[in-house]
């Protein structure tokens, strides 16, 4: 396999900007090696007028797509052709619903998979909206939208069915993580000032 190959494989799989260092030593290369290949596929993207482009962000590198197909990807996202959810957008969807207000980290957490793409995609159709950041990491979080509720015949998200009889490891789950919160926030909150 060409290190080309391997590093536009790694990035693809990244949810996050990944540093050249860090690229560098996946591959087995000197990090200026690295840095001129991760330059020489970006500019092979640029100059081939691809629909995605890999682009330096917050000091790494990420893939993304190229901006002048943004309006395409718009209407295509919100077209009638896509109405339908996937599975993955109903599985996020029910997360967010069930421990709103939650951060995309624990989203993907309980899923166990990248949710970043579902998440704009909820985001677009207007059935999630961001709801602030989470106390305690400082990471944005997402809720549920009156669409949502008008969507699924809802009054208020009271309606929603308990998850105990459908799910009761999720349920122990959730509590379980809710005072290990709970726990981290008191430590936090000990420390400040208290020395």
């Amino acid at each position: 396999m060409s290190t080309t190959a391997a590093l536009e494989a790694m990035l693809l799989m990244a949810t996050e900007p990944v540093g050249t260092d860090e690229l560098a030593a996946a591959v087995g290369m000197p990090t200026g090696a690295a840095e001129e290949e991760l330059a020489s596929i970006a500019a092979f993207y640029e100059d081939h007028e691809r629909g995605i482009r890999l682009r330096r962000v917050a000091g790494g590198w990420r893939f993304a797509t190229d901006p002048a197909v943004a309006e395409v990807l718009e209407a295509w996202l919100v077209s009638d052709q896509r109405s339908r959810l996937s599975q993955a957008a109903l599985e996020t969807l029910a997360v967010i619903a069930y421990l709103q207000p939650v951060s995309r980290g624990r989203i993907a957490g309980v899923r166990g998979v990248n949710v970043d793409g579902v998440v704009r995609t909820l985001l677009v159709r207007g059935l999630i909206r961001e709801e602030g950041t989470d106390p305690v990491t400082g990471a944005m979080t997402f809720a549920t939208t009156p669409l949502f509720l008008q969507k699924l015949g809802l009054d208020s998200l009271r309606e929603l069915p308990d998850l105990a009889p459908l799910l009761p490891d999720a349920v122990a789950l959730e509590a379980e993580l809710g005072q290990l919160a709970a726990e981290a926030t008191t430590s936090a909150h000990e420390g400040d000032g208290h020395e």
